[in-house]
């Protein structure tokens, strides 16, 4: 059984990783003027979505909402303190600036996620409701805000219209 949970991980890695790759894939036929290309790389990243969640959850590694909202903090805490800064100074050491500033703004950007991921923890464990709000998402950076789109992106920079709302 060892082998096949080791199995698992790195199939909904792969997984994973091919569903952000043909998104990629498809927004690149889209700009290009290649739509049935882009809607076959959408059709297969969705594929292997379900294969990724799949995977996951014979993993054991879906669990109670509290418990999911647990491993999201340790995960978001593990990237802005650990990963995230190790991998900004190599890449300046390395001299390659794209990404550093990519590992910079996701590194900000995760202390977001944690934060809001322990307020959502902290109303379940007092028995409160969340605030109802939208939840929009830097197109640039990754930022994420509650509410509405501030007018500039206080991490990138980047104005309110490359802002979107997830569905």
């Amino acid at each position: 059984m060892v082998k096949t949970d080791e199995n698992l991980k790195a199939a909904f890695a792969g997984e994973s990783q091919a569903n952000r790759r043909y998104l990629a894939f498809a927004k690149k036929a889209e700009e290009e003027g290649f739509t049935q290309v882009a809607k076959l790389f959408k059709a297969a990243a969705e594929a292997e979505t379900v294969h990724a969640l799949n995977h996951l959850r014979i993993t054991g590694k879906i669990q109670s909402t509290f418990e999911n909202l647990d491993a999201a903090v340790s995960g978001e805490t593990f990237e802005f303190k650990d990963m995230y800064p190790k991998y900004i100074a190599t890449a300046k050491q390395e001299g390659n600036k794209q990404a550093a500033w990519s590992f910079d703004v996701a590194n900000q950007v995760e202390q977001i996620h944690a934060n809001l991921f322990t307020r959502a923890i902290d109303a379940l464990r007092n028995q409160k409701p969340m605030d109802k709000v939208d939840y929009y998402i830097c197109g640039v950076c990754g930022n994420t805000v509650e509410g509405e789109a501030p007018d500039k992106c206080p991490i990138c920079g980047a104005p309110k219209e490359k802002f979107f709302k997830p569905t």
